[in-house]
């Protein structure tokens, strides 16, 4: 139903994903829907259905995206950050003195994380179904005491804490969002169908019946000021260009590196189902032991979610308009699996290093930490690897400093230093990672092991 390259899928494939979306569309009753999957950055299915205006759907229709404009908000954050503009330590106070809760301590890693424990929401009436015009100042986002939580605590997800957010990026790039947003990530990223207001063609926001299948329209409201929670619309041929940049990172916004640390979990859900948490402007998912990272999105009339799997290479997207009856989460995520299931990822050929520091392979092989065995491995790029030998343990990657030592880039060792330690003749007699000694046998070295050894060694096992 939509013109898009299919660039070998196989069929069974294909049908497989026409059959789930056809399925959601139908038992959600949503008035249209459509759902992509992406493979290496680029649209590889992508699919229509229902009507919008009598035919049916395109990936150039319009629809708004709702929350999703939350990671849009994060990444300008982040892009301040790189450019050293502000510090993710900073207080919020530190840059909008006059804002909300600018006295309340909360820091601007705490609004990304939604950890900040200001309220969810603004003062009424309901800002998403009232115009902009009713809260014309960033004071006017939150109710006199807004704090709801201890700086930090817990998370509790907050529409206002990105209006300030976005205030905080107008302030600092004296510019409106709108222009920020267009110079910083979509033009960079070719994103062309992507907006503040709807542009033809778009889709138009439904209620539908609970009891009944009939539809009430839902208005499409300029927030005016909270538009960083939830202002964007968007299409999925954009939001296919915006998953290969969440995936992989692009130089012209923001470094693969930086990426990552978005990625990275900052707070858990609140409830017992630890399945799903959130970073920097990040929603994350573990859905069958794959890690998604990506953002779900609600604004009355419409749904949305963006699914990146950077280890599979994959992403997906569902969009709907309709308020509610359609889990577009849920739907996204399989969409992802199903692709993943069918046609798992081919690895790249194995190739050896082009060249490396010979003096590295001295690091590399068995070590053993007290009793427990672990594995150092010399990766490309000069990256150091270490990991348990046999069985669970902790693992990291290790990245070469210019003072000689090593940075622990994930894990349990994340961020944490290695130091070699060398004789007086250059030899290496034993690792310190974070005060961990690693040797090349079992407690191999009395001299090096913290508190020594027994005098009288290995024994065996009492009679």
């Amino acid at each position: 139903m939509i013109a898009m390259p299919e660039m070998d899928l196989l069929p069974a494939t294909r049908r497989a994903l026409l059959h789930r979306l056809a399925t959601a569309q139908a038992e959600g009753r949503a008035p249209s829907l459509v759902g992509a999957v992406l493979r290496d950055g680029a649209p590889v299915w992508t699919e229509g259905r229902g009507l919008v205006d009598g035919a049916p759907p395109t990936a150039d229709t319009q629809y708004r995206i709702g929350s999703l404009t939350k990671t849009f908000v994060a990444v300008l954050v982040l892009r301040l950050r790189d450019e050293g503009r502000l510090d993710l330590a900073d207080t919020l106070g530190a840059h909008l003195p006059q804002a909300p809760a600018a006295t309340a301590g909360l820091t601007l890693a705490q609004l990304l994380a939604h950890t900040g424990g200001i309220a969810a929401e603004t003062p009424p009436p309901w800002w998403e179904r009232t115009d902009g015009g009713v809260r014309p100042e960033p004071a006017d986002i939150l109710e006199p005491e807004p704090v709801k939580h201890p700086a930090g605590r817990r998370f509790h997800y907050s529409n206002p804490g990105y209006a300030l957010l976005g205030a905080l990026v107008e302030q600092l790039r004296g510019a409106p969002l709108g222009q920020v947003l267009h110079e910083e990530i979509l033009a960079p990223l070719g994103m062309t169908r992507t907006s503040l207001l709807p542009q033809a063609p778009h889709a138009h926001g439904w209620a539908v019946h609970p009891w009944a299948d009939v539809l009430l329209p839902e208005p499409a409201t300029d927030t005016g000021r909270m538009a960083p929670a939830g202002q964007l619309w968007s299409t999925v041929q954009d939001l296919s260009r915006f998953g290969a940049f969440l995936a992989a990172g692009d130089p012209a916004v923001l470094a693969e590196a930086t990426l990552t640390e978005m990625r990275t979990p900052v707070a858990p859900p609140d409830g017992p189902a630890w399945d799903a948490g959130y970073g920097l402007g990040l929603m994350l998912k573990q859905d069958g032991g794959r890690q998604l990272a990506g953002h779900t999105g609600s604004m009355p009339g419409f749904l949305c979610t963006l699914w990146v799997s950077p280890a599979d290479r994959l992403g997906a997207i569902a969009l709907a308009n309709t308020t509610t009856g359609l889990a577009v989460g849920g739907l996204a995520a399989d969409l992802l699996r199903i692709t993943a299931e069918h046609e798992p990822r081919i690895p790249d050929p194995w190739r050896p290093l082009d060249t490396y520091d010979p003096a590295l392979l001295e690091l590399t092989g068995p070590w053993y930490w007290g009793p427990g065995a672990v594995a150092v491995r010399l990766r490309p790029g000069g990256d150091l690897e270490l990991g348990p030998l046999t069985g669970p343990g902790r693992a990291a990657r290790l990245k070469a400093q210019p003072d000689g030592t090593w940075l622990g880039l994930d894990g349990y060792y994340a961020g944490e230093t290695l130091r070699v330690i060398r004789d007086a003749s250059g030899t290496v007699t034993h690792l310190d990672l974070g005060s961990f000694v690693f040797t090349r046998e079992p407690y191999g070295d009395p001299d090096v092991t913290p508190g020594g050894l027994d005098p009288h060694g290995w024994r065996p096992g009492p009679a």
